[in-house]
């Protein structure tokens, strides 16, 4: 996925109000908002790529019915995150607790960082804005977080408080106790 970024800095600051309604009124355009307010637009993805997404965005549906503990989420959701950026992982995950002690609009982006995130890197995506996101979603609260790297038949592990661990080639990852008894199915995900 191609992504565009654009500094309005000189005709004005974006509100997160204005940022919504710039959602509502473009559905068929992704947008973000980074924390200093720059506005990103991401075409959309490769049919592989979307491919791949469903197929991983899936797995962790299927095994967050079962689980009971929290919720899915798409690609298709905002995070409002503690630093005031606005973000959409491709999938996320967020205990059921956390949602009922925020009572959230349903109509709004979520206002907190997700336990666990995953982004693919589909073939069009450069590797370091993707990490620095992934930097960005541990220091704003992320447990959790996969960067999952086809390209180069990677998988990046973020966790709190610890050094990014790499694999490659990996046939499964564990959702450790952030998603316990979560195992990722990679056979399908990696070149």
């Amino acid at each position: 996925m191609t992504a565009l970024t654009l500094n309005l800095e000189a005709i004005s600051r974006i509100t997160h109000e204005q940022f919504q309604e710039l959602c509502q009124t473009n559905p068929d355009l992704r947008f973000e908002l980074t924390a200093t307010g720059k506005l990103i637009a991401m075409s959309p993805t490769g049919w592989e790529s979307g491919n791949r997404n469903i197929k991983l965005a899936a797995q962790v549906q299927n095994w967050t019915a079962v689980d009971g503990t929290g919720m899915a989420f798409d690609s298709s959701t905002g995070f409002t995150l503690p630093n005031g950026a606005i973000r959409s992982p491709d999938v996320a995950w967020v205990r059921k607790d956390r949602l009922d002690a925020l009572k959230p609009d349903p109509n709004t982006f979520l206002p907190l960082a997700p336990d666990f995130v995953i982004e693919l890197r589909s073939a069009t995506d450069r590797l370091n804005p993707l990490q620095e996101k992934m930097q960005e979603y541990m220091k704003n609260g992320v447990q959790l977080g996969w960067l999952l790297n086809a390209k180069d038949n990677a998988v990046e592990i973020y966790r709190a408080g610890k050094d990014v661990e790499v694999l490659y080639s990996p046939v499964s990852l564990s959702g450790e106790g952030i998603l316990p008894g979560f195992i990722l199915d990679c056979s399908e995900l990696m070149e």
